[in-house]
């Protein structure tokens, strides 16, 4: 008897986004346990160079039989979310968060009235699968409020190989000749990060505690022009030195960003996980975040963790822990705790436990 297919559908696929990259490693562990599995995904939003792995979301209905298996990685409004419930297989929900569309409302309209569309489909999806699933117990929590019943958790899947790969040389050297304490945030320039909170802090830091100091911005503001602006604006404003917004880079260029980094910093007010705590703790840097949606869960007691801190405070925390060895050091080895646990997971068990394969 041959095996179900699992087909997998995601809102849009490009290399190095969080939840394109979990598709990707679930169909590779699937296949490496006999199953075979596809990624969907509607041609305008999957990247140009990744259409002829990726299948195509308007052939997937004629392409299910009643046996497989359908998950959808549940994100944003758009068409996959109105397919899925009229697929004629069996099918799973996987929910990585909608952020709040009260970030965007001033900023970006369209993309505000987009998340407020998401919502409402994450709404009307409650009973549309028979398995539901979020990667953060955050996340489940939202799905148990909207009505969906027996919601469990399957961690983010990432491969796990934070902390190695190629350093970019030019990107290293730009960072690290000068000597300067690089704080580092990484993620997509977009308003529920509060970047703006970031530059409240890293003034404070440069400005109180040690003045040869750089922040760097890791991620793409692409479709946040207004935001980026804004951003830019209060570097003038508060007379900053050495900001720098990378835009999109390398991933060698990514890990050059991590290897130079004294200190990471996180000011997100709304997260479904954030991989980047993780990335920052296997390059052992320090990681210093406010406790907000599931960040708390994703550092799972590592870290420097704030709640309601002010930025002076914060700045000041950042300082003590860097001037302080052996406070460095008790830090850094509760994130290598941390790290481990999350590394140590069997996730095709908790795969097998949660899906009926």
């Amino acid at each position: 008897m041959s095996r179900p297919v699992i087909h997998q559908i995601v809102a849009g696929y490009r290399k190095g986004d969080a939840i394109s990259d979990e598709a990707a490693l679930l169909s590779a562990i699937f296949a490496d346990h006999g199953y075979e599995s596809r990624i969907h995904c509607a041609r305008e939003t999957t990247a140009q160079d990744e259409r002829a792995n990726v299948g195509d979301l308007d052939a997937l209905a004629s392409a299910v039989k009643p046996a497989d298996l359908a998950i959808l990685h549940l994100s944003i409004g758009c068409r996959a979310n109105l397919v899925f419930p009229m697929l004629g297989c069996r099918r799973a929900i996987l929910y990585h968060n909608v952020t709040p569309s009260r970030f965007f409302e001033r900023l970006n309209p369209p993309m505000a009235a987009v998340l407020d569309e998401g919502r409402r489909q994450v709404a009307s999806l409650a009973g549309a699968a028979q398995i539901n699933l979020a990667v953060s117990d955050y996340n489940a929590g939202e799905l148990r409020a909207l009505g969906y019943r027996d919601v469990r958790v399957l961690p983010l899947v990432t491969d796990g190989r934070f902390g190695s790969g190629p350093v970019d040389a030019t990107m290293r050297a730009r960072l690290a000749d000068d000597g300067c304490f690089n704080i580092l945030f990484v993620g997509r320039v977009v308003p529920n990060k509060r970047h703006d909170k970031l530059l409240q802090v890293f003034h404070d830091f440069q400005h109180d505690v040690e003045p040869r100091s750089r922040l760097v911005i890791a991620g793409s503001s692409s479709g946040q022009e207004a935001y980026k602006s804004l951003l830019l604006g209060s570097v003038h404003t508060l007379e900053l030195k050495r900001v720098l917004m990378t835009e999109f880079i390398s991933a060698a260029e990514l890990n050059a960003c991590y290897a130079t980094a004294s200190a990471f910093v996180c000011m997100s007010e709304h997260e479904g996980f954030c991989a980047p705590l993780l990335e920052a703790m296997a390059w052992d840097v320090p990681v210093f975040a406010d406790a907000q949606a599931a960040i708390p869960e994703t550092l799972a007691g590592a870290g420097v963790l704030f709640h309601g801190a002010d930025s002076a405070t914060i700045a000041e925390t950042i300082g003590k822990v860097a001037r302080d060895p052996a406070l460095r050091a008790a830090v850094l080895a509760r994130q290598r705790q941390r790290l481990d646990a999350y590394r140590r997971r069997d996730v095709w068990a908790e795969i097998q436990s949660l899906l009926p394969l």
